[in-house]
């Protein structure tokens, strides 16, 4: 599953900043496959959501700290469903290999089986049960079964698992944590471009001062000098 891209990204940002912004992404995917992934029989989507629970566990393990108590708590949570899910997906790799493996012999037993019989108009039914591997199906059926079971048995608990987490409210307090940061994150950047701005209009009336001030002494002495010349043309 291909990661949703991140926007406004900042290297030049806080780092509690940019992990707010990855963190609201990673969550979001997580959240969205449930619905699906909930469902039994859903092995691709119960294999993106531990994909998606993976990548905002490595997130959090570099900056919850970031987050305050819902930082390490969202971890560890992500960290149960990847172990659940993973282990699902653990029998959705191993089935198809022992079914395929069992065909295999089934194909091979038959083969060895018609070998037997030679030139027979039939095949007799003692040759099928001294098949080569006849000792072999039954070990692999129950094999089989216990996948099949223990798949049950993961989801049942994938299913529990998740809904304790929401019902604890692991994922909206992440999810708020997230959300504050980024809000204090452009409560500071209004208030650092307030005192720019505040800086640029003292800065401005200074200067504006300072003109001010240069040119009623220039005005001052062009007096002064007009004084002097009246003084000097008089009898």
């Amino acid at each position: 599953m291909k990661p949703k891209r991140v926007k406004k990204l900042d290297p030049t940002a806080p780092l509690a900043e940019n992990a707010a912004r990855i963190i609201r992404v990673r969550l979001g995917e997580l959240r969205s496959f449930a619905p699906k992934a909930l469902e039994p029989e859903r092995a691709r989507r119960q294999h993106d959501m531990r994909i998606a629970a993976k990548r905002l566990r490595y997130v959090l393990e570099a900056t919850e700290s970031s987050f305050g108590r819902a930082g390490p708590v969202a971890r560890r949570r992500a960290r149960d469903l990847q172990n659940v899910l993973g282990e699902i997906h653990d029998c959705d790799v191993m089935l198809p290999r022992v079914e395929r493996h069992l065909d295999d012999l089934r194909e091979q037993d038959a083969e060895a089986v018609r070998a037997r019989a030679g030139d027979a108009d039939d095949l007799d039914p003692e040759l099928a049960g001294r098949a080569p591997h006849r000792t072999a199906y039954r070990g692999l059926e129950v094999l089989a079964v216990y996948l099949r079971a223990r798949r049950k048995l993961l989801h049942d608990r994938f299913v529990q698992t998740w809904a304790e987490q929401e019902q604890k409210g692991v994922w909206d307090a992440l999810e708020r944590s997230a959300t504050r940061v980024l809000r204090e994150a452009r409560e500071r950047k209004r208030a650092a471009e307030r005192a720019a701005e505040a800086e640029r209009l003292l800065a401005e009336a200074e200067r504006e001062e300072r003109e001010a001030a240069e040119r009623a002494r220039q005005a001052a002495a062009e007096l002064a000098e007009a004084e002097r010349a009246s003084r000097g043309a008089l009898p």
